[in-house]
């Protein structure tokens, strides 16, 4: 049973071609033992790109890749056909299954935020899939996606408190904003690691995005 608080200034750090991504487990070149994932999750990072760039297309199979846009506007397109522009708020889930190609770019003028997270499959293979939710905005913590075992909560950006699920595994990620979760200080850029702890409370003094991943094992 632990609470564990990792901090965002302590995160590795990727900049090339003016994009600047914070990578939460080892990613690339930078590589950790200790740190390889979190239950199904084998990736989080946090990218902010400046106007004009991107990832063009390039391949990935085998996973579940799930994007929360923060800030400004991000472009999908990928070899199935599916495209589309996320706004903040949105969330999309690209099944990668046993292949595809894809790019995300920002529109024109506009620098972008987002988090994305890659998950290992319950199963391998099959036909790639893409959904898209529209952002929101309650006063509760609402489901966004469910994917590999595991669901993604996000919490409306105004409210002071944050009342986690009872899940045996959660990871929290403080987008933006400060708070208290067991008497121990989270801020912006920080994830907090839950075991068989779920059920707690975040206490906001500066209230901001929240996103939860809830494992069921």
């Amino acid at each position: 049973m632990t609470i564990e608080v990792r901090r965002g200034a302590d995160r590795f750090l990727t900049e090339d071609g003016g994009r600047t991504t914070r990578h939460s487990f080892s990613f690339g070149p930078f590589y950790d033992p200790a740190n390889l994932g979190f239950a199904a999750m084998v990736a989080h990072n946090d990218e902010l790109l400046p106007p004009g760039t991107g990832y063009d297309d390039h391949p990935h199979s085998n996973l579940e890749i799930v994007t929360w846009v923060l800030e400004g506007a991000l472009r999908h397109t990928d070899s199935s056909g599916a495209t589309g522009v996320l706004s903040a708020g949105d969330v999309q889930h690209l099944s990668t299954g046993s292949g595809i190609v894809h790019s995300e770019v920002t529109e024109p003028g506009i620098r972008t935020r987002f988090i994305q997270t890659w998950l290992r499959p319950e199963r391998p293979g099959g036909e790639p899939t893409y959904r898209r939710v529209h952002g929101h905005r309650t006063d509760t913590l609402v489901e966004v996606a469910a994917v590999a075992g595991a669901r993604l909560y996000l919490a409306d950006p105004t409210v002071d408190t944050v009342v986690l699920p009872d899940a045996p595994r959660l990871h929290v990620f403080v987008a933006a904003g400060r708070g208290l979760i067991d008497d121990q200080q989270v801020g912006a850029g920080d994830t907090v690691r839950i075991t068989d702890q779920g059920g707690r409370t975040i206490h906001l003094t500066e209230p901001g995005p929240i996103g939860v991943w809830a494992f069921s094992g």
